[in-house]
């Protein structure tokens, strides 16, 4: 991307977003464009199309979504399914109608089978049932995916996906409702800490394993693939390490100091077994994170600690 090149960060103002846009202005990309949900429904076809005539970006980063945890994901299915369906269909049409020169569209591990072999290379795409509990997220993602697929083989479109794994970082969702395990357990430590509480829980069997990536590292990569990756191919983006949730409850009642007792509650759902991507394609390409679980979580948890729960 050349430096004075408009740059669209759709979703700036999310986790992943604003990781986008702090790392463009540290590379020192200075023309970008963003806009709210207030001030742009991105589900509303003609203000998108509207936008894009009028801003014509020269390059798009797709970061909007509604997202959400297990509880989410399964309560609110038709929000997540026409949700997602409407802001990633807009953008990339409005993104081939205006000629912009490079897409990129941000997927998520889930769009991976429930029960693919480990660690999930980009091939096992399709190959099974998905996950029920964010199975419409996953479908979004996935209708994603092949519409970046579809607009470059039928129109020459230079619009590249990515596969991130489980996020977290600054400006993060903290909400037990609708939030992802990290940050709901950040969030539960830290409440349970500071009112000394006795026990806290933690949903399900503690046993499935998940993989987590700082926002940072992501924002880091997907600059690198943006001037760097041009395939048609999706590509996954992680650490290539996972931890089981057990783990990763105990190593933030490490981190936050909490004295209290773990307790696991088993009749909720434990999602998917386990979600570790293989992530060989991007190493080849010469990228690898930085910023390993501890530490992430550590800087991740001075922000919680500002907070009033």
């Amino acid at each position: 991307m050349e430096k004075n090149a408009s740059i669209y960060v759709a979703g700036h103002r999310g986790m992943v977003g604003s990781a986008i846009m702090r790392k463009l202005q540290e590379k020192g990309y200075d023309n970008i464009i963003t806009r709210t949900s207030s001030e742009l429904d991105l589900r509303n076809q003609q203000d998108v199309f509207t936008f894009f005539r009028e801003n014509k970006p020269d390059y798009v980063f797709l970061a909007a979504a509604k997202v959400g945890g297990i509880h989410a994901n399964n309560t609110f299915r038709a929000d997540f399914l026409y949700n997602n369906l409407a802001i990633e269909s807009n953008i990339i049409h409005a993104s081939w109608m205006t000629k912009v020169k490079k897409l990129l569209f941000l997927g998520s591990s889930c769009i991976y089978p429930k029960l693919a072999p480990q660690p999930l290379k980009e091939s096992y795409l399709l190959g099974g049932p998905l996950e029920y509990t964010n199975e419409p997220y996953a479908i979004a993602k996935i209708a994603g995916i092949k519409l970046c697929e579809s607009y470059r083989l039928q129109y020459g479109c230079n619009f590249i996906s990515i596969m991130p794994t489980n996020l977290y970082g600054p400006n993060d969702n903290y909400d037990l409702e609708n939030s992802h395990v990290l940050p709901a357990m950040l969030r539960k430590f830290h409440s349970a800490k500071v009112k000394q509480e006795p026990s806290v829980e933690i949903w399900g069997s503690g046993t499935p394993m998940r993989e987590f990536l700082h926002a940072d590292d992501l924002a880091e990569a997907t600059l690198f693939l943006m001037n760097r990756y041009n395939d048609k191919e999706l590509i996954n983006v992680g650490t290539g390490k996972d931890i089981s949730i057990k783990e990763l409850a105990l190593l933030i009642q490490k981190v936050s100091g909490y004295k209290g007792e773990i307790s696991f509650n088993t009749s909720k759902p434990d999602g998917t077994p386990r979600k570790l991507l293989d992530v060989s394609k991007i190493h080849a390409l010469g990228w690898k994170h930085s910023i390993e679980l501890e530490q992430g979580i550590a800087m991740v948890y001075k922000d919680v600690e500002k907070m009033k729960f």
